[in-house]
């Protein structure tokens, strides 16, 4: 006779840029394995391709691989504080007595933070908007593999955002044009429009807690969580 199997509560989220509402289950120790492997490896990418997993294993009827990175750190949070523990705690290395420091964390507490004057819409002239979206998981996978100092990185970046080029009669979408046509629409784009791609990244909407805590020599700072690598924690 088989065992039964356990019946997990679901639970429904907005996430914060689509606002469209998704249905999640708990991660069980099926997913606390993926990532306690991945946690050991040390690995950016290891941690990344972990959270993918257990996202896509615990959301219902949803496709992940086309979702905003920062919808996805926003389900991966929910995961956490459901799932395990809304509070957890972690070392850093104070950056001026070099002491390891332990911090408390409460997930719940980690907010969305969004910026007056971001725009996915740009205008080009008086016949052509831009149109750009948010980094998917596989985006940021690419982005954390890169060399920093490669002097491609950023073009690389924003090529990968660019999402459709609009006329008031028809709209042509980036991903139906092989790379050699992006790079040559590319080269023709000016400096200003360069900037106000810069600009749609600075502003992008993130999840960030500040942490605050004194130090062994009596001076306060605050430490920062921000980030996919912040929250694999």
């Amino acid at each position: 006779m088989a065992l039964p199997k356990i019946d997990l509560p679901i639970r429904e989220v907005i996430l914060p840029s689509s606002k469209e509402k998704i249905k999640y289950r708990p991660f069980t120790v099926k997913e606390e394995k993926v990532l306690l492997v991945a946690a050991e490896a040390k690995d950016a990418v290891a941690e990344i391709v972990a959270i993918k997993q257990v996202v896509n294993n615990c959301v219902i009827d949803c496709d992940i691989d086309n979702m905003a990175m920062i919808d996805l750190e926003y389900i991966f949070l929910k995961l956490r504080a459901s799932s395990v523990d809304n509070q957890t705690s972690f070392m850093i290395t104070d950056p001026d007595t070099k002491e390891e420091v332990t911090l408390d964390v409460d997930v719940d507490e980690i907010s969305l933070v969004e910026f007056d004057g971001h725009n996915k819409e740009i205008k080009i002239n008086d016949e052509l908007t831009l149109f750009l979206r948010y980094p998917t998981i596989d985006n940021f996978t690419k982005i954390v593999e890169m060399n920093p100092d490669d002097p491609l990185a950023n073009y690389t970046i924003m090529v990968s955002c660019l999402d459709k080029l609009a006329t008031e009669d028809e709209v042509h979408y980036f991903k139906d044009y092989k790379q050699e046509e992006i790079d040559s629409f590319m080269d023709g784009m000016s400096g200003e429009i360069v900037k106000k791609i810069g600009e749609f990244f600075d502003t992008m909407p993130k999840l960030r807690q500040e942490i605050k805590y004194t130090n062994s020599e009596g001076t306060e700072k605050t430490f920062v969580v921000e980030g996919m690598r912040s929250f694999f924690i």
